[in-house]
């Protein structure tokens, strides 16, 4: 049996996602035979993102500086915006590496039965974006469930009378479906295919 230091690292690996106590044992095991080569160096990086890692006043993006890389590049499109539930999202959608605009992060989306309203997302700040860096178009990249569709309504709503075109994705991304658990095609069919609102 595990000594009581393994134990809590065992425990520790078990609380993230994806992770059961066995998968847990598994990986630190692995991490323990591999002390020089794996352990090691993933403390110390784990250790460099920890004393690094902010989020971005502009988008909400976890990066190592904010604003963040995304907000700062000089080649990206500043005046298309595509709107996300959270970084995971963001994060699916430059692994693609086709989206050429800017990005900002709600921190959730908007549900009845968890209580989230408005007031609980970063919905005014992506107002104030849109007003004021004169964004042409938003691309709500949100879930297709109904809180997502709940949220990209309330957002529509918002921006009503403005000159700003509002997309949504299209075809490729299954009704329930999210962004993070999709491949790189599916998300690249869907931005292909987005529609206006």
């Amino acid at each position: 049996m595990a000594g009581t230091d393994i134990e809590k690292l065992i425990k520790l690996f078990s609380k993230l996602p994806s992770l059961g106590t066995r998968s847990a044992r598994r990986i630190v095991l692995q991490l323990i035979k591999k002390k020089e080569t794996l352990f090691l160096p993933l403390i110390e990086a784990m250790n460099d993102v920890a004393d690094k890692i902010q989020v971005c006043e502009i988008c909400g993006n976890y990066d190592t500086s904010s604003p963040c890389s995304v907000c700062t590049s000089t080649i990206r499109e500043s005046q298309t915006i595509c709107v996300v539930q959270d970084v995971a999202d963001l994060w699916a959608m430059e692994r693609v590496s086709f989206f050429k605009g800017k990005y900002h992060v709600l921190g959730g989306i908007l549900s009845a039965l968890d209580g989230v309203v408005p007031e609980d997302l970063n919905i005014d700040s992506l107002i104030k974006r849109i007003k004021e860096d004169n964004v042409k178009e938003v691309i709500l990249a949100l879930p297709a469930t109904v809180d997502g569709q709940i949220t990209s309504h309330y957002i529509v709503s918002r921006l009503k009378g403005s000159e700003v075109k509002i997309t949504t994705l299209a075809q490729g991304i299954p009704m329930g479906g999210e962004l993070d658990y999709m491949d790189e095609g599916t998300i690249q069919l869907a931005l292909n295919s987005r529609k206006a609102l």
